[in-house]
């Protein structure tokens, strides 16, 4: 991120997001950067964190994230996003599902993402797996 904005580091993760590579996705974080989701255990270092965005682009192979707006919590950047997928990989239920969320970033000094808390409405994301009805 040295050479570009923040706001052109997000349009180039989501656009990673959208790219069914997920090791597009882990290049945007520092080498031992960390993506937690929803309080789980986080995704640390580059080979986790493709392992953890693999495992989307796998559950959605029409993947596509959309960057919705950047705000501020204090000094840390909110990156908000919207996720839309039909959820066809191995066991999937053939549901398409669109949900809302964010990821707080912690900045490096490399200009990469340190570490990302992120958060999505687990409850409405099962209930779409389930009857595949998205709020729209």
């Amino acid at each position: 991120m040295p050479n570009q904005s923040l706001e052109q580091f997000a349009v180039a993760y989501t656009a990673a997001w959208c790219s069914q590579q997920p090791g597009q996705v882990a290049a945007h974080y520092s080498a031992e950067g960390a993506l937690t989701i929803n309080g789980g255990p986080p995704a640390v270092g580059r080979a986790a964190i493709t392992e953890a965005a693999q495992s989307f682009m796998t559950a959605f192979p029409d993947l596509q994230v959309i960057f919705d707006q950047l705000s501020l919590d204090g000094p840390q950047p909110v990156y908000h996003w919207t996720l839309i997928g039909t959820n066809l990989g191995p066991g999937g239920t053939g549901r398409r599902v669109k949900i809302s969320g964010h990821e707080i970033w912690q900045i490096g000094e490399d200009g990469l993402i340190a570490a990302s808390l992120g958060h999505f409405d687990a409850a409405e994301y099962a209930r779409q797996l389930t009857d595949g009805r998205p709020i729209e």
